[in-house]
């Protein structure tokens, strides 16, 4: 770094003696691990040790990036060999060591059946590492109850967040709305949200019949009669939508209906009449440090709920896990999240009208 110190011979003589040092330092250990994935090949590019610039702005693709392909290839090989996780960001809450670790695989590679085995074993791999480590908390992107099964003796609890994202889903449906329209690939948490807005009293609409059954069979009586079907778009002015939205589907919603995504992935903004929310997050406090750069799509100092819900647990303590088809409780999860200084962001609608 100071090149002109070497070529002028005023470089402090101690330099090479302290920087020698300073790498035989204990490795940190982190309290909280923070699993994710890279999304797309430009990706990359977006995280810390890519362009400081992209990565300090919500995620979009730019042309430019286009002329870094033969680099981006030769970096889509390099994430191929390379088969460990990587830490890429370390921060710091109050008393907690935070360190998100990215799983080297594409978000097209999750859904390749050939691929399942070789992502698991990563996971896994992350996983037990973080237990040696001595971490408390660990977030994965998938449920990871087949990890708590197959090491049954583990400490490190697993966390996927799913009880806070449907805590902030709740929270993102504007007061006095009767009735949603969910829409997309009914994961866990749209079982879970689907069942608190019966229970709410809202009405849950779905469109499909294959979806109309899945959803009665898992709430049956617990749904008090408010999940129904219906074959019309223009019912509902507020949808829950998750993966597998389709842009015809998008251009029959009402004008001014405003799309909540219950999933990881945001859906694509088609419509300039409609409203379109964040996926699940809240705004971070200001006791978060080290918070340069964006976390995906999300603007700065915003974080997704399957971030934050590994943090929560390992403030709080919580000694359970909640993965597989274990929830906490939405309640006390929400409270919690509250308590510690994260904020739920504003809907749409409500910085527009």
């Amino acid at each position: 770094m100071p090149f002109y110190d070497y070529i002028y011979d005023t470089m402090d003589k101690s330099s090479d003696t302290l920087y020698e040092n300073s790498l035989k330092r204990k490795e940190e250990t982190p309290n909280v691990v923070h699993l994710t994935h890279l999304t797309t090949p430009e990706s990359i590019y977006h995280l810390r040790f890519g362009f400081a610039s992209l990565a300090s702005k919500p995620y979009s693709s730019a042309w430019y990036l286009w002329l870094l392909w033969p680099v981006t290839l030769w970096s889509m090989v390099l994430t191929r060999l390379y088969r460990r996780t990587f830490v890429v960001e370390r921060n710091r809450f109050h008393q907690l060591r935070l360190q998100t670790w990215a799983i080297p695989k594409y978000g097209i590679q999750y859904r390749l059946k050939w691929q399942k085995e070789s992502v698991n074993n990563m996971i896994e791999e992350a996983v037990l590492e973080a237990e040696e480590k001595g971490a408390s908390g660990e977030e994965l992107n998938r449920y990871g109850e087949v990890y708590v099964k197959k090491h049954p003796q583990l400490k490190v609890k697993l966390v996927d967040g799913s009880s806070l994202a449907v805590a902030v889903l709740l929270n993102s449906i504007p007061k006095g709305t009767t009735q949603v329209l969910l829409r997309g690939n009914l994961t866990k948490v749209a079982f879970a949200v689907a069942f608190a807005l019966c229970q709410k009293g809202i009405q849950v609409t779905v469109l499909r019949e294959d979806e109309y059954e899945k959803l009665d069979k898992s709430l049956g009586t617990k749904s008090e009669g408010k999940l129904v079907t219906s074959k019309s778009y223009s019912s509902c002015k507020v949808w829950l939508v998750g993966d597998d939205l389709t842009e015809e589907e998008q251009r029959k919603a009402n004008k001014g209906t405003l799309f909540i995504p219950f999933s990881q992935l945001p859906p694509k903004k088609l419509r300039k009449d409609c409203f379109y929310h964040t996926t699940p997050a809240m705004q971070t406090p200001t006791a978060l440090e080290n918070v340069d750069s964006c976390e995906n799509w999300l603007p700065r100092r915003v974080m997704s709920v399957w971030r934050i819900a590994g943090i929560l647990h390992a403030l709080e303590g919580w000694e359970e896990h909640e993965c597989g088809s274990t929830m906490s409780n939405i309640d006390k999860v929400w409270e919690a999240c509250l308590k510690h200084g994260f904020q739920p962001l504003k809907v749409p609608t409500q910085s527009k009208s």
